[in-house]
């Protein structure tokens, strides 16, 4: 791992069933955060897709497979902009739709997560769980590590991680009202008990009824603040 590594969250406001309007939009946030120095951008959980939706069928139009379109811009951009990118979408394999985030970096698609603990909101209720263990990337920037929102409640989600020698883990999130406590005390007691840097990137916005509460935060190995968004969409950096 390099001495330090500029990281950045990306709070949005995703539109469902905009994958177009979401992925320039990624696109775009990438670019203003890489000029702002970031090596590793994070974007919320779903940000390719928005989250409410009402059905598995209603889904099943918006979901794409790993590769896959939106990936292979990504990858480009990456490339391009020589920085690693972290965003989540909801992938097609076969007849499985799963809760899932992608790693892309200046070499490419880089590896993906399917999110293993799914509470009973949004699209997780109708989504299958996650089938593959957790696993950690090495990448020129350190050893990357992905779970998604409701997996953080779980403390061996990031112990198995860190046991792996993850330097930072990526956790894009969908935090609804109500869970102030998560970004609060559950995010920085992963941090500290683990000694892992945590990039949480959360939405923001209402979405059929459900309102979204941003702070997004990025925490070091201490379990201090380093950076903390409100409940808007901004860029956040922290190193």
């Amino acid at each position: 791992m390099i001495d330090r590594v500029e990281i950045a969250a990306v709070q949005m406001d995703p539109v469902i069933r905009d994958k177009r309007r979401n992925l320039e939009t990624i696109l775009e946030k990438t670019r203003m955060a890489a000029g702002g120095g970031a090596g590793l951008i994070v974007f919320p959980e779903c940000a390719l897709t928005g989250y409410v939706f009402t059905g598995r069928e209603e889904a099943m139009p918006y979901a794409e497979t790993v590769p896959g379109p939106s990936t292979e811009k990504m990858e480009g951009l990456c490339r391009e902009l020589g920085v690693h990118v972290v965003f989540g979408l909801i992938e097609k394999d076969d007849d499985k739709l799963f809760n899932s985030a992608v790693l892309i970096g200046p070499e490419g698609f880089t590896g993906r997560y399917r999110k293993i603990h799914l509470p009973y909101l949004g699209v997780d209720r109708f989504l299958d769980g996650g089938d593959r263990p957790f696993e950690i990337y090495e990448t020129p920037i350190g050893n990357i590590g992905i779970f998604i929102c409701y997996d953080c409640n779980f403390p061996e989600s990031a112990r198995v991680m860190a046991l792996m020698g993850v330097d930072i883990l990526a956790l894009p999130t969908n935090w609804p009202e109500g869970r102030d406590k998560i970004p609060g005390y559950v995010v920085p007691s992963r941090a500290f008990e683990n000694r892992v840097n945590i990039v949480a990137a959360n939405r923001v916005g209402n979405e059929r009824g459900t309102g979204f509460i941003g702070h997004s935060e990025i925490i070091n190995a201490r379990g201090d603040v380093v950076a903390s968004a409100g409940d808007e969409e901004e860029i956040i950096y922290g190193g």
